[in-house]
């Protein structure tokens, strides 16, 4: 319940920041714009992530914030950061049954 209504209050903070990103920036009155603006930065944020598997740096972090950029446009990116949430779910539990052996 606890993760649930965290889960929630940054959905609402996240459209409330993008609505006010969009209203200050113009985007919400052009919404052709937006989605360019959108997906070139979350593919520039995916794409140093994914070059970062290689080279030194977060990209364990760095590739979900593309993907949640991506996201406020795209349903095939919110499917991506639902299949990866649920596989994190999954793992942790899996993790903790083990550690309660």
């Amino acid at each position: 319940m606890q993760t649930e209504h965290r889960s929630h209050s940054f959905r609402v903070r996240k459209v409330a920041w993008q609505k006010r990103l969009n209203r200050k920036l113009g985007l919400d009155r052009m919404p052709v714009i937006r989605k360019v603006v959108y997906s070139l930065l979350g593919i520039t944020v995916l794409l140093i992530g994914i070059a970062m598997l290689v080279l030194p740096g977060p990209a364990i972090v760095v590739i979900p914030l593309g993907l949640a950029i991506l996201a406020s446009e795209y349903a095939w990116a919110r499917r991506i950061i639902r299949r990866g949430s649920v596989f994190v779910g999954r793992m942790r539990r899996r993790s903790s049954s083990r550690s309660a052996r």
